[in-house]
Parts: C-alpha cells; sequence; structure tokens
C-alpha cells in the first residue's frame, strides 16, 4: 500500500522533475497570483471580424505539435479551444528552448500576441509572450482510450471534466438549466426562499433520514427529507408564492436515478391546484427543452437483451394524462376500480409475482400493481388522482383517491405534485393513520408526525397547490441521459484513493 503521506508517491518523477528544474531556474509558476486574460470565445468572436488584433488569454495546454525551431500547441480554456504558434525567432532562442524543454500537456499557461490564419486554414494566435501560470505534475489521461472507467470517473471528477468535454458540456447544460428554472419561477411569481436542513422532525416525505445531533441543544436532529411542511408553513405566513431549489438528503439506495443526497425544486402556491401546477411543470420542462437543447425531442440509446436500441423522448405539450387507476389495470390486465377489494388485488399481485408483506392497505396493494405499469411509461405522462392511504398530505378527491399526480418520463418519476391537504383535522387524522401503519408495517417508510404543522394548519391555511421536481432528473433527461450520476458533479461514492502512477500515460509522445 503506497504511504499517502509522502508527496513524492502523488507525482510522475518525470514531470515532477520538470518543476523542479524550473525553480533552480528561479522560476516558480505557482507564485502567479492572477493574469488578466481575454476568453478564448470572445478571441474566435472578434477574429471573425480583424486578424491581427493582440490579446492575452490562458488556459490548460491539451497537445503539443514541434516542427524544429518553431511548435504549435492547443490551449483550452472554460469557453473554447485555440492553437498557438510559438517561434525562437520571435520569441527568442533561449525563451524558446526553455519553453520548449519544460512544456508538458496539461501545463497552464499564459500567453500574449496577435492573431491571424495558418496554412492550414486555422485560426491561431503568434506569441510574443508566454509564461507558465501552474505546473501540471502527473500526466492526463491517454487521449485515444480517454477515461472510460465509470467508477473512476465519478470519483475523480475533475479529470473526467479536464478529458472528457461532452460531460463538461453536460453540467453546463445542467446548471444554465437550473439558471433558467429559477427565471421561469420569477416570471410566474414565485419567490425563492430558504428553509432548515438541519429538522427536528424529518417531514414532506416517507423516507428515512441522516440522523446527526447537536451538542449545545443536546437534541437529535435530521438532515431534511424534503422541505414541504417548511415551504407550507410560509403559506399560513401570508406568502403566496414561494419555491426553493436545493439539497436534500434520504439515507437509501444508491442507483442510476436515486443518490443520498439530492437537488429537488419544490415550489407551493396559494389559491391553486393540481391542475395549474401540472400546466406549470408542462411549461417549465418544454422551456427548458427548447431553450437548452433547441428541441423538444431527446435521443436516448438503451440496452436491452443484449441489443442497442435507439429511441426519443418527445416532450412537445401537450403531455398525456392517465388516471393512476388506469395503469394499475392496464398492468394487472384487468380493470382496477376503487371498489376493488383488497383480497382481489392480492390475487392480482401473487399472479403478477409480486412481493407481499401481508399488511398492505388498500392503497399500497394498488400501489405495488402500479409499479409495474409506470416502468414502461416512456413518452411524458401526468399520472393523476393516487390513492389517499400513499398520499397524505394531499387534498381528498373521492372516498379512496386523492388531487395528486406524478409526471413520468422515460420510466422516472420526474415531478410529484398535489392539492395540497389544508383540513387540520384531517391531517391531523392522517398523521395518526400513518404512525398506526408504521407500527404494523416496520419494513416501510411512512411520514413522521409533525405537531408543529397542524398547529400551523389551525391558524388557517389557503387552498393550494405544491409541487416537487427532482433536478438531477431532469438535467439527466434534458442531457439525454440515463443515469443522474452523469449530472451529479460528485456523486456520493465510497471513498478510495489508488495513485496508480504505473498505469499513468502521457496524453502526447511528443509532449
Amino acid at each position: 500500500m503506497q504511504d499517502l503521506y509522502k508527496f513524492e508517491n502523488y507525482v510522475h518523477p518525470e514531470f515532477y522533475k520538470k518543476l523542479l528544474d524550473l525553480k533552480e531556474l528561479g522560476e516558480n509558476p505557482y507564485d502567479i497570483k492572477s493574469f488578466e486574460k481575454t476568453d478564448i470565445i470572445q478571441i474566435r468572436q472578434e477574429a471573425e471580424v480583424e486578424l491581427g488584433k493582440s490579446y492575452k488569454t490562458a488556459g490548460r495546454v491539451k497537445a503539443i505539435r514541434r516542427h524544429g525551431k518553431a511548435m504549435f500547441f492547443d490551449i483550452e480554456d472554460s469557453t473554447g479551444k485555440i492553437q498557438i504558434y510559438l517561434k525562437a525567432d520571435v520569441v527568442g532562442k533561449d525563451k524558446y528552448k526553455f519553453i520548449a524543454d519544460h512544456m508538458k500537456v496539461g501545463d497552464i499557461v499564459g500567453v500574449e500576441g496577435e492573431t491571424f490564419i495558418t496554412r492550414t486554414g486555422e485560426l491561431s494566435i503568434q506569441t510574443k509572450y508566454i509564461m507558465f501560470l501552474s505546473k501540471v505534475l502527473r500526466p492526463l489521461p491517454e487521449k485515444w482510450h480517454g477515461l472510460k472507467d465509470a467508477e473512476i470517473r465519478y470519483r475523480q471528477r475533475y479529470l473526467d471534466l479536464l478529458v472528457n468535454k461532452e460531460v463538461f458540456n453536460n453540467f453546463k447544460k445542467r446548471f444554465e438549466m437550473q439558471w433558467e428554472t429559477r427565471s421561469f419561477m420569477a416570471e410566474w411569481g414565485f419567490i425563492e426562499v430558504e428553509t432548515p436542513i438541519l429538522q427536528p422532525i424529518a417531514g414532506g416525505a416517507a423516507a428515512k433520514p441522516f440522523v446527526t445531533y447537536h451538542n449545545f441543544l443536546e437534541l437529535e436532529l435530521f438532515l431534511r427529507i424534503a422541505p414541504e411542511l417548511y415551504l407550507k408553513r410560509l403559506l399560513v405566513g401570508g406568502f403566496e408564492k414561494v419555491f426553493e431549489m436545493g439539497r436534500v438528503f434520504r439515507n437509501e439506495n444508491i442507483s442510476n436515478r436515486h443518490n443520498p443526497e439530492f437537488t429537488m425544486l419544490e415550489a407551493y402556491a396559494a389559491y391553486k391546484d393540481y391542475t395549474y401546477m401540472m400546466q406549470l411543470t408542462e411549461t417549465l420542462i418544454a422551456t427548458l427543452a427548447e431553450k437548452i437543447r433547441g428541441s423538444f425531442k431527446i435521443p436516448f440509446v438503451k440496452e436491452e437483451n443484449g441489443k442497442r436500441i435507439e429511441y426519443e423522448v418527445d416532450l412537445t405539450p401537450p403531455f398525456q394524462v392517465k388516471t393512476y387507476l388506469e395503469v394499475a389495470s392496464e398492468a394487472a390486465g384487468e380493470e382496477i376500480t376503487e371498489e376493488t377489494p383488497n383480497d382481489k388485488l392480492i390475487d392480482i399481485a401473487k399472479q403478477m409475482e409480486i412481493e407481499l408483506t401481508g399488511n398492505e392497505s388498500w392503497g399500497e396493494l394498488v400501489e405495488l400493481i402500479y409499479s409495474e405499469g409506470e416502468k414502461g411509461i416512456t413518452q411524458p405522462t401526468f399520472i393523476i388522482d393516487y390513492p389517499i392511504d400513499i398520499s397524505p398530505l394531499a387534498k381528498r378527491k373521492t372516498e379512496k383517491l386523492t388531487e395528486r399526480f406524478e409526471l413520468i418520463i422515460n420510466g422516472w418519476e420526474l415531478a410529484n405534485a398535489f392539492s395540497e391537504l389544508n383540513d387540520p383535522e384531517d391531517q391531523f387524522n392522517r398523521f395518526m393513520q400513518q404512525l398506526e401503519r408504521a407500527g404494523v408495517d416496520k419494513d416501510r417508510d411512512f411520514h413522521r408526525f409533525d405537531a408543529d404543522y397542524v398547529l400551523a394548519l389551525c391558524y388557517a391555511m389557503p387552498p393550494a397547490a405544491g409541487l416537487g421536481i427532482g433536478i438531477d432528473r431532469l438535467a439527466a433527461l434534458i442531457n439525454g441521459l440515463s443515469s443522474i450520476k452523469e449530472v451529479i458533479l460528485f456523486p456520493t461514492i465510497k471513498p478510495q484513493i489508488n495513485l496508480k502512477l504505473e498505469e499513468d500515460k502521457e496524453v502526447d509522445a511528443g509532449a
């Protein structure tokens, strides 16, 4: 096992020697405090109008090509890439040799020079001045094979971003999407607010929380599993349209659609119902697709029975609408209604080889059957009117159903919304039912009793609609990706440090 407390184990010997040589010559790139630069995209835009202008810019060296007493190398910043032309008789023989001897792919350099077009038609900068701004001490992954191991990519995302431009662009789209979402919510009259992440009761969802402890208060606290109940307290306080985009935490499994910490958009509007939130959700997602991708149609690829299948998800409004019981009926192969008794649902579930605990309520049985049908929904579909016993915070529609919808796209739940329950006595009773269910079924997570929230409702909350959207899932959808790990910069993964210096290869043999 490598000694993690010896710096020599972190660096590549040849690369480190280049740095030591620089320091012996009185050059320490880490002494540079700042470098005023023009973004490469701006240089490219202005070069379309006028060549020969002088610029100072900086970036990471991505490739090097030497030609006798001249060399070409590419530098890249966050906005783009440009070729640099370094010539001995322009910068001086000593300076040229100094740079040529010490430059490696991965170094960060600053240059100053004029734009011109090479004989091959490539925009370049003929530099008159160049300096090292930071020195790479390990080689970047080999350019032809790249960095493809998923675990390494997630563990060392900084390398993934450096060498996989598509990954870098996916994240740029994600954060552009979040900015556009905030702008959209503001246009619809919502105010962005902040609610506690540390909560005395993990409420607002049925999920297992992370537990922590506050020493001063001598109090057990929970990382929030949802901001919902605090946001609805604001409706009681007089705010009419609020939203929050922030992290929530659930101590559950990890998969392509689940991460223990994830980003949630939650929004609440007084005097509205779930049909309003359906309109908002559809408009938001279609708007994001058009602004970020320039198209409502998003291509996807999946593996099925060893075959590669290409298909597309069409986000063109209006989205399809189905009832919860319709989807459950399709999955069961026979009609399920509010009158279908529990023993009949149990028979259907057993025929479908669904595992049961024997403690399921009517709604929980329907949910197990419905879940089999949900997996096959690819195109955007609003599923409306969920069972009341799995929707304890939603307003009642019938004796057994609520005014609730989920938006399913590509087999994933993208949004969950409902007309909010604002009857304090009904809410009290539903919390009590959740407590009773928790005592019967120890293997499921249920909503927790929140006395202060019931108290808040006693001061009168206006009729309202609420919405939750998983931002990570939405970002994966907009990018045409099948895993949220591809749009979470640092997904949760077991920590491991393995330096593997012997496996490193230089990106460019000429470097």
